[in-house]
Parts: structure tokens; C-alpha cells; sequence
């Protein structure tokens, strides 16, 4: 039995990297993560690496499904942008790709309505 190798990069066929959010992106994640902590609607997350995607996810109870998860694709930065925030339940409620203009639809202040 031969030990299994890893495959040597080629020009034709390139190991793919695991794709990873940066420092400011991660940056402005958890700013957001800790502000919503303080706020007591979050309480854990978890953030996934792989050859496609980096995914945080947001949870409001560690034992529970992610309430939210913040998606960076490559893939898919010149179609509809390469960031993405959806539900459990796959509803993508916004893409972009700018990071914190994607983010912000879960940081909405309330506002006070008088009449």
C-alpha cells in the first residue's frame, strides 16, 4: 500500500487554497458579533474554512442551528458580490461586495415613531 501524498501544484492543475476572511473583514465581523453580544441577542458563533467559501456563524444559543451566517465566496465576487448574509433557512437577505454595507442589514437601529 502506498502512503497518499499530497498533489504537486501545477500551472494546469493548482492545489486550491482555503479561502479566509482578513484581518479588517474579521475585524468588522466581530464588532459587529460583540456589539450584538452586549445587546444580549447573540451568544456564540463558529467560523468554517474551506476550498470554496469562509462562513461565520451566528448563533443565539450554542446548542442551536446559526441564526445567521455571513458567507465569503469568491466565486462570486464579479456576479453578485463575493459577501453574503443569510438565514437558517437559506434566505439570502443581502449580497455585496463591499463587507460592511452587506453586514449592516443586521445591525438596524430602532427607530421611534411619533405620530
Amino acid at each position: 500500500m502506498r502512503p497518499q501524498t499530497r498533489p504537486e501544484p501545477s500551472p494546469h492543475h493548482p492545489v486550491p487554497e482555503t479561502v479566509t476572511f482578513d484581518r479588517q473583514e474579521l475585524r468588522e465581523i466581530l464588532n459587529l458579533y460583540g456589539r450584538k453580544v452586549a445587546e444580549g441577542e447573540w451568544r456564540d458563533y463558529a467560523i468554517d474554512f474551506t476550498r470554496e467559501k469562509a462562513v461565520f456563524s451566528i448563533f443565539r444559543r450554542a446548542s442551536e442551528y446559526p441564526l445567521y451566517r455571513i458567507e465569503k465566496n469568491p466565486k462570486l465576487a464579479r456576479k453578485q458580490g463575493a459577501f453574503s448574509v443569510s438565514t437558517t433557512a437559506g434566505l439570502v437577505l443581502k449580497r455585496g461586495q463591499e463587507l460592511k454595507r452587506v453586514i449592516e442589514v443586521l445591525d438596524k437601529k430602532l427607530k421611534l415613531v411619533t405620530t
